[in-house]
């Protein structure tokens, strides 16, 4: 019998501690009915987590308030990365070798991949087949979220995929200082990040959310937070299919329709230098 080999590459691995804590509290938040679905414990996978495991121990405290026999798996290609999280596990999680083929028991399928700052540091080309693979393993219900961050986690990006593709954008910000909102184009996803070129949706998104903020302007001696609601409305007065609403626009957060912003089809992809995330995974 041949050996398990994972697939994927090693790649830099570097983390810190709470640096997930915006797309964790979206996953505990609007998306935790995917986790109420299932009958028995549902599978969280952190794919990719790193040289350190603290981020998948972090995934597994904030979820389990919700569904306390949440099962969180952490998966990563290099086997020190995985030696150094078995000392962490306990009822409820647990770290396993593994790639995009995702290794869980017995077949099972995940209500939720969790891969930041993974796909990253692959070729555009590379993902929309590294997505098919992940959406092989999910539940009936299941998301995979393919995100960005910055090394401290005050901006952060990720594409939505259920298993019939990708459905949403969001976008989050640190607002406290938050001059333009544009500045958060250099942690998009890698779906995104080399589109944003004049005549691709995503371009033109950017630049709505600098007018709407531009606009928005006036409410900034209410604060910064209603200052940002106000262009989240302004956004969708001028039609933007935004999927969320105030409650998580206080928070700095936006969900927009993938559609709205999906790469023009048959369009290449200009030939640009990849822009460091400094590497979760």
């Amino acid at each position: 019998m041949s050996a398990h080999r994972p697939v994927g590459t090693i790649t830099r691995g570097t983390t810190n501690p709470n640096r997930l804590r915006r797309v964790d509290r979206w996953l505990a938040g609007p998306q935790a009915w995917r986790l109420r679905a299932p009958a028995g414990p549902p599978i969280v996978v952190d794919l990719g987590y790193g040289a350190s495991p603290v981020t998948a121990v972090e995934l597994h405290d904030r979820l389990r308030r919700g569904r306390g026999d949440v099962e969180v798996v952490g998966i990563e290609i290099d086997p020190a990365r995985v030696a150094a999280g078995r000392p962490l596990e306990r009822p409820g999680l647990r770290f396993a070798l593994g790639g995009f083929e995702v290794p869980l028991p017995g077949g099972r399928e995940a209500s939720v991949v969790r891969a930041f700052n993974v796909l990253r540091q692959y070729d555009e080309g590379e993902v929309t087949a590294a997505w098919r693979q992940l959406q092989d393993r999910l539940t009936r219900d299941g998301l995979l979220v393919d995100g960005t961050c910055d090394e401290l986690g005050r901006l952060s990006t990720w594409v939505a995929v259920e298993r019939s593709g990708p459905v949403s954008l969001t976008l989050s910000w640190r607002l406290r200082g938050l001059e333009r909102p544009s500045g958060i184009a250099e942690r998009l996803p890698k779906a995104l990040i080399h589109r944003n070129v004049p005549g691709e949706p995503v371009h033109a998104w950017l630049g709505a959310l600098d007018s709407a903020w531009e606009r928005a302007a006036p409410h900034a001696s209410f604060g910064v937070r209603q200052r940002f609601i106000a262009m989240c409305e302004s956004l969708r007065g001028d039609g933007w299919p935004l999927l969320d609403g105030r409650s998580r626009w206080r928070l700095g957060e936006v969900t927009l329709a993938w559609d709205a912003v999906a790469p023009q089809p048959g369009r290449q992809a200009p030939v640009t230098p990849s822009v460091s995330s400094g590497g979760r995974a």
